[in-house]
């Protein structure tokens, strides 16, 4: 496809007709037209803030699209993540896992994935299942997988939790408090240092970010992916040297760093 077509399907994706893009732009309504048409193309600081608006690589807006992929959103359904977990939990006797299953279906009802109509429950048990993958079939880790939002986002408390009082504690160590953008830096600083204090919690919240940066092409915006690329070089470093210091999770800890720094690479060359 032409730049100009690249243009109108990406303008339409984002619900604005040409009236709208030309006022975000400060251009007239016929240089959108024109440019749609092919007749002519959009300077080099027209194309950077077009691309800022549509929320898209320059790239993407450039370059000739040869052929086009179906993507999908989620890799496993969800319903078979939580029997698989069920299963495991049973057959290892994992008595913690198996209460915080239910209870994290429960608590996340109704709640969706950013941007999308998927199941928030989809994350929890991705994690879980990420976990037990890797052998680590630990009752208290794969519960906190299932549980770690739950007190952030569900307005719950830890004490009530049905669950043992380490897994609470690893709950609590992985629950955020609420920032803005000027304390931003002192919150996340002080966040990961109390992770990383915990090889269990570290194990954990890298295992969430490995889900996490598998998501956010289409959960986050532009801007918010560039901000997680960084917050990741930043802090998960220092919990995957945490993780990999525990003898357990040895192994675990070349997974997660392969899986993590591959993806980060993957987004930077895209970007």
């Amino acid at each position: 496809m032409s730049i100009g077509q690249n243009i109108k399907n990406l303008r339409k994706a984002n619900n604005l007709t040409q009236d709208q893009l030309a006022e975000e732009l400060d251009i007239s309504f016929q240089a959108v037209s024109s440019w749609e048409r092919d007749e002519y193309k959009p300077e080099t600081d027209k194309l950077i803030r077009l691309a800022e608006i549509l929320d898209v690589s320059v790239s993407s807006i450039v370059e000739e699209k040869q052929d086009s992929f179906k993507t999908k959103k989620a890799i496993y359904n969800w319903e078979h993540m939580k029997t698989f977990v069920k299963v495991s939990a049973k057959a290892n006797k994992l008595s913690n896992t198996l209460k915080a299953v239910d209870f994290a279906l429960k608590a996340h009802e109704g709640q969706k994935r950013k941007r999308s109509s998927i199941p928030y429950i989809y994350h929890p048990l991705n994690l879980a299942c990420h976990a037990l993958s890797m052998n680590i079939v630990e009752d208290e880790i794969v519960a906190a997988c299932l549980l770690h939002d739950v007190v952030e986002d569900c307005d719950i408390k830890a004490d009530a939790l049905p669950v043992n009082d380490e897994v609470k504690e690893l709950v609590l160590l992985l629950t955020k408090e609420d920032y803005t953008d000027e304390n931003r830096d002192k919150v996340l600083s002080a966040y990961y240092k109390k992770i990383g204090k915990n090889p269990k919690a570290a194990l954990i919240k890298c295992l969430d970010r490995c889900n996490n940066l598998t998501t956010m092409s289409w959960g986050l915006s532009r801007e918010k992916i560039f901000r997680m690329i960084k917050e990741t070089e930043k802090f998960y470093p220092g919990l995957l040297d945490v993780v990999k210091a525990t003898p357990e999770y040895n192994n675990a800890a070349f997974l997660l760093k392969y899986h993590m720094e591959s993806m980060l690479d993957i987004y930077k060359r895209l970007l």
